[in-house]
């Protein structure tokens, strides 16, 4: 099954920037997938940031992007990141990788938390001056 494993949460200063990490593995780059970047605002439920398919880069934001964020994908097609900029302190948070399986029919990117099944351990990001 497919294993997520992300990387390069920190502490950072409000208006500065921050590149998430997630390696995804059980799956190649010649799979299709969907997977996105979630996070759990403290005392907020989890909410949708950024989501991708890997079929044809399709993508998905939430309203917490407001533009600043952006997903992409490295070479392998296995590894998704997350630029985070301009960060506030409402975007501390715990944030998540997520994935669900799709197919080459898979037509539409859902970015809600509910329809991804695989999850990484999260990782803490912390705006503060």
């Amino acid at each position: 099954q497919i294993q997520l494993v992300e990387s390069g949460g920190g502490s950072v200063q409000p208006g500065e920037s921050l590149t998430l990490s997630c390696v995804a593995s059980g799956i190649t780059g010649d799979d299709y997938y969907q997977i996105g970047w979630f996070r759990q605002v403290p005392r907020k439920g989890l909410e949708g940031v950024a989501c991708m398919a890997n079929v044809d880069g399709t993508t998905s934001y939430g309203d917490s992007a407001k533009g600043r964020f952006r997903i992409f994908l490295d070479n392998t097609k296995t590894t998704v990141f997350l630029g985070l900029e301009r960060l506030t302190f409402e975007d501390t948070a715990v944030y998540y990788c997520a994935a669900r399986e799709a197919s080459i029919f898979t037509i539409w990117l859902p970015c809600s938390p509910d329809d991804y099944p695989y999850w990484g351990q999260g990782i803490q990001v912390t705006v503060a001056s």
